[in-house]
């Protein structure tokens, strides 16, 4: 089984700064696209960001220019430096990676467990 983990997640002040981890383990063939959603309270789960195995990456409108994500393929881990956060960034934070467990296996997304962030003065 494939699991990811997140940590790094937090209360901060307006215009701060915080950096989310997200680790992969187990049996995995190749991994593909990994990246983060958030969900606020109320809302619906939106892509913040993400990053092929290629290195190519994406950002929601809202976060470009303030957020980056990078990943260590050795490591199997991606990240996502939060920099200039604000009070309507405070949201659930998922990490995914899109996996192939073996040469015969489909393709499949895996979540991690979710982190919180809150920015708040």
């Amino acid at each position: 089984q494939v699991q990811l983990v997140e940590s790094g997640g937090g209360l901060v002040r307006p215009g701060g700064s915080l950096r989310l981890s997200c680790s992969a383990s187990g049996s995995m063939f190749r991994m593909y696209a990994m990246g983060w959603y958030r969900q606020a309270p109320g809302k619906q789960r939106e892509l913040v960001a993400t990053i092929t195995d290629g290195g190519t990456t994406n950002y929601a409108d809202s976060v470009k220019g303030r957020f980056t994500i990078s990943r260590d393929s050795g490591k199997k881990t991606v990240y996502l430096q939060m920099n200039s956060l604000k009070p309507e960034d405070t949201a659930l934070y998922y990490c995914y990676a899109d996996v192939e467990r073996t040469f015969l296996d489909t393709r499949n997304r895996y979540w991690g467990q979710g982190s919180q962030v809150t920015v708040s003065s």
